[in-house]
């Protein structure tokens, strides 16, 4: 004898709204309980005169290099070797000093990479990239 159940007489329901009234009941309290931090902003102190402030005197080093792979600083011609003393010159003379490389499309782009790195290790604060006019 085999014995048959009824699919729908064993399954219990559960009542989910009372699970549902204390959830949000919780999240009522939380919400009233919690603490909300002010976050204060920078206090900033404004200058008491309508002066503009004083131009700093940056100078830009400008080295330029041709389409034939001539490097030029200052009006003159020099070698990848010599931007380094260069550059250490006249970031002496004024240390806000900012390098500008400008080189033609033309130009090969290992030159321009290895300029870049001997104004680098001269100490420039920034190189910059320009293409020649």
């Amino acid at each position: 004898m085999s014995r048959r159940h009824k699919a729908g007489a064993d399954e219990a329901e559960v009542d989910m709204t009372p699970m549902l009234d204390i959830v949000f009941i919780m999240l009522i309290f939380f919400i009233v309980t919690a603490t909300f931090i002010n976050e204060r902003g920078l206090d900033v102190t404004r200058p008491d005169s309508d002066e503009p402030p004083p131009e700093s005197q940056n100078v830009t080093i400008l080295i330029s290099i041709s389409e034939t792979g001539t490097i030029s600083m200052e009006g003159r011609d020099i070698d990848v070797r010599a931007v380094r003393a260069n550059v250490e010159r006249l970031i002496a003379e004024n240390p806000d000093s900012s390098v500008v490389v400008q080189a033609d499309p033309q130009s090969e782009s290992n030159l321009m990479v290895g300029v870049m790195d001997q104004a680098r290790l001269a100490g420039a604060a920034g190189v910059s990239i320009a293409e020649l006019q």
